[in-house]
């Protein structure tokens, strides 16, 4: 399947929508949390248990888009969204079998390894072709190819609770409700199949004049070798690991904080609350990283951890005694959890250049894998050994929160570590390949 290039005249703002249909359906994963109560109850699963399969469809995501970075700038974006509908369309049609025999390892299999399959390869797809569609606002291109993904759980969140309220949440209706997700989502992200285009000078485009990159330029296997880039990923790992250790709990996270309150969250105030959260994830994306084209990449992480490190210190020592300001940060953190990833693809291109950010990105990637393990592993297995010694309410979590401030202050000293990419992992290759390109078109 060749790159399809767009035709003379073709508008770039007709892209975006084509990302947006990809990374909405795979942001259902944020939903996660609205399905780990019916699991634990209709299969007699831990609260670690539950949280498996997304822990293990994050982990897929980021080796996905390592192992297929270098694949999917080659293929092109066509083939990449095609290879996640099919993988996450797939994981929710097994999990729905493994629901429907009460087998949890296939439900873990499916939308854990299958599905994750096509969180990685989707969510990477469109990224490298928006920034060579809008090289004047990286941050902004960015954090519309990301958007979708912060704000799936805005519409998967309510409507699964619903699914679950209608077809029960017993394991038959969970079944349904992961077969009805997986016929719609396909169908859904057809769309950006269909619609998506490269530019007609982007790179594998013949016969076409190439634009010479300007700035630093370092390949996605030299890029491995320096500071800049595990600096980059332990920053990223930390702000990951703090928002997602919220998100992938939040339902029954806001039920037990105010549980022992004259005021408790019910069951649909909490889908709504991971819905509130999944806009203030989506809003990030686009207000913090375009926010990023302005006051610089290295100032906005400094926003996002040092802050960060702040709202988590506030739900600590007040949350449980004002709903309103346990809300209120956990907003926050999920915009700067929102926001880092937006922003990264463009810090990315301004230590390393465009040649292969696609591919670097890819690698990078693999730190969200690791925080998709360690902030649900950090939160739930606190929760549980919390819950066994007798506590309850928001006794549960507090020590998982002191962990997440001291994460976020490492994420803040590795930001300060960063320094411009030493000019020895620089490649003039592509420099010199688009000049003498383009003597030969002029000498033609």
């Amino acid at each position: 399947m060749s790159p399809p290039v767009a035709p003379p005249g073709w508008s770039r703002w007709l892209v975006p929508p084509a990302a947006l249909s990809v990374h909405l359906s795979i942001g259902q994963a944020y939903a996660w949390s609205v399905f780990k109560p019916p699991l634990e109850s209709a299969l007699g699963l831990s609260g670690t248990q539950s949280a498996l399969p997304f822990q293990l469809g994050i982990v897929m995501l980021g080796l996905s888009a390592a192992f297929g970075g270098t694949l999917v700038e080659r293929k092109g974006p066509r083939w990449a969204m095609t290879v996640a509908l099919i993988c996450f369309s797939s994981g929710f049609l097994l999990s729905a079998l493994g629901a429907s025999l009460e087998q949890y390892w296939l439900i873990v299999f499916g939308y854990g390894f299958v599905g994750g399959i096509g969180l990685g390869i989707g969510y990477i797809s469109p990224v490298s072709t928006l920034i060579k569609w809008f090289p004047d606002r990286p941050g902004m291109a960015t954090g519309i190819a990301i958007m979708g993904f912060g704000g799936g759980a805005l519409i998967a969140s309510p409507w699964s609770a619903q699914m679950l309220e209608s077809f029960g949440s017993d394991s038959s209706g969970i079944a349904l409700a992961f077969l009805v997700h997986g016929l719609s989502y396909a169908v859904f992200m057809l769309l950006g199949v269909l619609l998506v285009r490269v530019p007609r000078d982007a790179p594998g485009v013949r016969g076409t004049a190439r634009q010479a990159p300007t700035g630093p330029q370092v390949s996605a296997n030299q890029a491995l070798r320096t500071p800049q880039f595990w600096c980059l990923w332990i920053v990223l790992c930390m702000n990951v690991t703090a928002g997602i250790g919220i998100l992938e709990k939040a339902a029954p996270m806001i039920t037990d904080f105010f549980a022992d309150t004259s005021t408790p969250v019910s069951v649909t105030a909490a889908a709504g609350f991971v819905a509130l959260l999944s806009a203030a994830n989506m809003a990030g994306r686009i207000g913090w990283s375009s926010t990023s084209d302005l006051i610089g990449r290295k100032n906005i992480y400094r926003v996002y951890l040092g802050v960060g490190a702040l709202m988590y210190a506030l739900i600590a020592l007040f949350g449980d005694s004002s709903k309103p300001l346990f809300v209120l940060c956990a907003l926050v953190i999920l915009s700067f959890y929102g926001g880092g990833f937006a922003t990264v693809p463009a810090y990315l291109k301004d230590l390393f250049g465009t040649y292969q950010v696609g591919a670097i990105h890819g690698r990078l990637l693999t730190a969200w894998s690791t925080a998709g393990v360690l902030g649900p592993l950090i939160v739930n297995w606190i929760a549980d050994r919390q819950e066994e010694a007798g506590r309850h309410g928001a006794s549960l979590y507090g020590l998982s929160f002191v962990i997440m401030i001291g994460l976020l202050v490492v994420g803040f000293v590795a930001n300060e570590l960063i320094r411009p990419v030493d000019p020895r992992h620089h490649v003039p290759a592509p420099k010199e390949a688009a000049r003498v390109e383009r003597q030969q078109s002029e000498s033609a």
